[in-house]
């Protein structure tokens, strides 16, 4: 296929209440949708696809620089991406598409916005991988709709035209890709699957900690009632990596109330704020003998340290002696998975918002050297959810994946779960993607009564 018209929408959010993350906190964002208009040069059929991914600012560039110049520039490159798409000249499958666009041309758009930038702060690589993944998921989507195959069932040899070994290097004696292709290394989707939900910085856990602030709508606020009303059995839990009995006493408050409620896992996530490996050793070895029954509920840690890896080359074997250690914000591509790994991480958190392509590509690289995965959110409301979800059931993760959107904007996808109303509420603990049906990712987007703005960007 190729691409024969661009649109792209800047579609603004904001949370029913702070979520508040490491060092920041998001109280709004900007969701940039993309639709592809694609044509199969031979047959000149035409299909639309569509790709959807929040413009986290607060995640993908925390920085000195004021909020709303990070937001601007995120749209701006968001739209020279579009640009760039848009006198493109691939063709093919989105596979090959996307990995040719992403190494070769997407760091060239990139160098050249930060030389524009001159003194400014620049665009880190995690923010140009997530303005440019709308693009990567609509890619798919629109192969599927021209095809009429679903997105997992065109990632085989019948599909493409080169195996794995033209795109990843093994880094273990015995590991080779050679005849294989992402088909290989998913698994086969399961029609529900449990949910995360995600206890931020700022969450109340009981009545003591409401400051009156709080929104008197149809939504849960303390985590009790969010606990009760969900069914939930997995528990994210926000640290500050500086506050070493904070954290340990947030983590066996939060792991004494799960366990009263039926609660079965928690997840101990610093979002790059722990200083060193002992700071994140001592927590755990504390727990451990304080707290045995958290220790044993919680499944894995997640990212402690900051994300440049190259700059701040921390060996966590240590810490993944002790629990399962999980990369996300670390894990830019496979080639970040292979550092990591050779450091002591040996588990990757996967996100769409870092391109659909890059993820497969993660997955592939990570399960042929014995690594386990999870899938995390972005806060993906709306659309982005729905590739989102499907990544996770085709992945094989070692416990569903979270979602925390119908924590924080429920009523953002309202238009979408009036289709999908199992996937944009977690019933039973769990998430159910039975009505994703269909090619492409499964949007039913045509049944979904949400009207667009005009669009930011059309070529």
């Amino acid at each position: 296929m190729q691409i024969t018209k661009i649109q792209v929408y800047f579609l603004p959010v904001k949370t029913r209440t702070p979520y508040q993350f490491g060092k920041e906190t998001m109280s709004e964002v900007v969701c940039a949708r993309v639709a592809l208009t694609v044509e199969d040069p031979v047959t000149k059929k035409t299909a639309q696809g569509w790709g959807e991914t929040p413009l986290s600012v607060q995640w993908v560039w925390p920085g000195a620089i004021s909020f709303a110049a990070r937001e601007s520039a995120l749209q701006a490159f968001t739209c020279q991406v579009a640009q760039a798409w848009s006198e493109s000249d691939l063709v093919g499958h989105p596979f090959e598409m996307g990995y040719e666009f992403i190494e070769t041309r997407l760091p060239e758009l990139r160098a050249a916005f930060n030389d524009e930038r001159e003194s400014e702060q620049q665009l880190p690589q995690l923010a140009a991988l997530v303005c440019a993944s709308a693009f990567d998921i609509a890619l798919y989507d629109a192969y599927g709709n021209l095809h009429e195959v679903g997105v997992y069932d065109c990632l085989d040899q019948e599909h493409l035209s080169q195996d794995l070994s033209h795109y990843l290097e093994p880094d273990a004696k015995g590991v080779s890709f050679a005849g294989l292709y992402p088909a290989d290394f998913l698994v086969h989707p399961a029609a529900r699957m449990p949910a995360w939900h995600s206890v931020g910085g700022t969450d109340p856990i009981d009545a003591a900690e409401l400051t009156g602030s709080e929104p008197d709508d149809a939504y849960p606020v303390l985590l009790r009632d969010w606990i009760l009303r969900d069914q939930l059995t997995c528990l994210k839990v926000k640290l500050r990596g500086h506050d070493a009995e904070w954290d340990f006493q947030r983590l066996v408050a939060i792991g004494h109330l799960g366990m009263e409620l039926g609660v079965r896992w928690l997840c101990a996530d610093y979002n790059c704020t722990a200083p060193d490996a002992a700071y994140v050793n001592a927590m755990l070895d504390k727990l451990r003998v304080d707290a045995p029954r958290v220790y044993g509920m919680l499944l894995y840690v997640e990212q402690p340290f900051p994300y440049e890896l190259e700059e701040h080359p921390i060996d966590v074997h240590s810490i993944a002696a002790r629990k399962p250690l999980f990369m996300d914000e670390s894990a830019h591509d496979w080639r970040m998975v292979r550092l990591g790994r050779q450091l002591g991480w040996n588990n990757v958190a996967l996100k769409t918002c870092k391109t659909q392509t890059g993820a497969l590509l993660s997955l592939c690289w990570a399960k042929a050297h014995g690594m386990t995965l999870m899938v995390q959110d972005l806060t993906n409301p709306m659309l982005a959810m729905i590739p989102h979800a499907q990544l996770a059931a085709h992945a094989g993760t070692i416990m569903g994946l979270e979602s925390n959107a119908p924590q924080f904007y429920p009523d953002a996808s309202l238009p979408e779960a009036a289709v999908h109303p199992g996937l944009y509420a977690r019933r039973d603990g769990q998430i159910d993607l039975s009505t994703l049906t269909g090619s492409g990712f499964g949007y039913r987007i045509d049944e979904m009564e949400r009207d667009l703005p005009s669009p930011d960007f059309e070529a």
